[in-house]
């Protein structure tokens, strides 16, 4: 058996394992040991565990996950959230459909200080969800601008997702933290016209509000200064080459402690509860990471990689075409498996294929590019059904709305992603123009 076929027959195994749930971890790991003993032998792979895992993870770049995952943890616990979603509230709560609008607000502000979309689903559900069915919305509209507003978790910096991207492809952290900036405010723009449109067309879903003195909306700002300072500080910092993104969570870490606790929303059990929390997290995504990078290593010792980008590189098919095969694929197959394990399952594969082909751009702006519109399509597929990760955080949180209701609220949000997607391809620069603009 040839070396691509050893590869193919590893990637037919390996779905065969995740569609019979087994966990991802585990399933890359021993796909990923098996093809190694097969391409290599089974002593070097004794002696490439020995050693891997300890250069991998004791990585300073690595030490970015737990920090920016602690930080999501402690702003979790500090009770923010309601000061968040009320000062958003405040501002646009009056318009038609405006509390669901506000959602969306909420998780974007909530989400840049989070860095997961599963935190701001299910913390932005517990404050919004009962104040939008208090004023009359319909279980569908409340359930799915709570799920599609959770996903900007995943975009909007600080990003694990984003992170393990950078690391996958050795990115400039920074850069692509910028790069994300424009798409994610495409998405909260999106997301809200979609909302505009929605209650339009069923006005009795999305009720209006009472609207707030401008004394009220004052206070608001007043009440959520200090997640201003906190993203200001971090982020500016990181952008500003103050510090490294390391750095930058180390100080997100410590001023949301102390803002935290200044508030009187942590207390010592609530802090202890995030570092067990940021612990096992962490060391999911660290077993998740590490099985990747075993069946990665073995996808390299077949060359399946180089063979397939330069088969596509030296092929007739038009790029664009290949780029919209994989957005396909990661559509489909968003619809089966969580964000971060569709990214290392495919990243090694799919991103030497990109950086062969020709699309005019330098190479560092078709990373970022490609980095975007995979993060963008992943993200869709918190929300499509029928395993969509945010739909079962909100049933589980209402439970008084039914699963065909809330995957009936994500249709207008599905279609505004769809049409980001379609903006994002087509118009490049999106993607890099803010990167060029402050760093170049």
């Amino acid at each position: 058996m040839t070396p691509f076929a050893i590869a193919i027959f590893l990637i037919i195994a390996l779905f065969i394992l995740i569609f019979i749930r087994m966990p991802i971890a585990l399933a890359m790991g021993l796909i990923g040991s098996v093809g190694y003993s097969l391409l290599s032998s089974f002593t070097s792979l004794k002696f490439y565990l020995s050693t891997a895992w300890v250069d991998k993870f004791m990585s300073y770049d690595f030490a970015v996950v737990p920090l920016f995952i602690l930080m999501g943890h402690l702003a979790t616990r500090s009770g923010i959230s309601a000061s968040i979603f009320n000062a958003a509230r405040a501002w646009i709560g009056h318009m038609r459909g405006g509390l669901a609008m506000a959602a969306v607000a909420g998780c974007a502000l909530f989400g840049s200080i989070s860095g997961s979309s599963l935190a701001t689903a299910s913390t932005m559900t517990k404050v919004a969800m009962p104040e939008m069915r208090k004023h009359g919305f319909s279980g569908a509209l409340s359930a799915g601008s709570l799920a599609a507003g959770g996903t900007l978790g995943i975009l909007i910096p600080p990003s694990i997702v984003l992170i393990i991207f950078a690391l996958l492809t050795e990115q400039n952290i920074v850069k692509l933290f910028l790069a994300a900036t424009v798409p994610g405010i495409l998405a909260v723009v999106g997301f809200m016209i979609a909302i505009s449109i929605y209650v339009r067309l069923f006005p009795e879903e999305g009720p209006t509000s009472e609207r707030s003195t401008m004394a009220q909306r004052i206070r608001s700002i007043g009440q959520i200064w200090h997640v201003l300072v906190i993203f200001g500080v971090v982020l500016g910092g990181i952008y500003g080459g103050v510090f490294t993104p390391a750095q930058g969570a180390s100080v997100g870490v410590i001023l949301t402690l102390l803002l935290g606790s200044l508030k009187g929303g942590l207390t010592i059990r609530s802090v202890f509860d995030s570092l067990v929390d940021t612990a096992g997290t962490t060391a999911m995504i660290f077993a998740i990471v590490f099985g990747a990078d075993l069946f990665n290593v073995a996808l390299a010792l077949s060359q399946m990689p180089h063979d397939v980008a330069q088969f596509f590189a030296a092929s007739d098919i038009a790029p664009m075409a290949i780029l919209l095969a994989m957005v396909v694929f990661y559509l489909v197959m968003g619809c089966l498996m969580d964000s971060l394990s569709m990214i290392l399952l495919t990243v090694p594969v799919f991103f030497p294929t990109i950086m062969a082909l020709d699309f005019g751009l330098l190479p560092e702006q078709q990373a970022m590019w490609f980095g975007i519109i995979a993060l963008v399509v992943v993200e869709m597929g918190l929300i499509t059904p029928p395993v969509g990760m945010n739909l079962f955080v909100i049933s589980a949180m209402a439970k008084d709305i039914p699963m065909t209701q809330i995957f009936r609220g994500t249709v207008p949000f599905i279609m505004a992603e769809f049409a980001r997607i379609a903006i994002l391809i087509s118009f490049p620069a999106l993607s890099f123009w803010l990167v060029d603009l402050v760093m170049n």
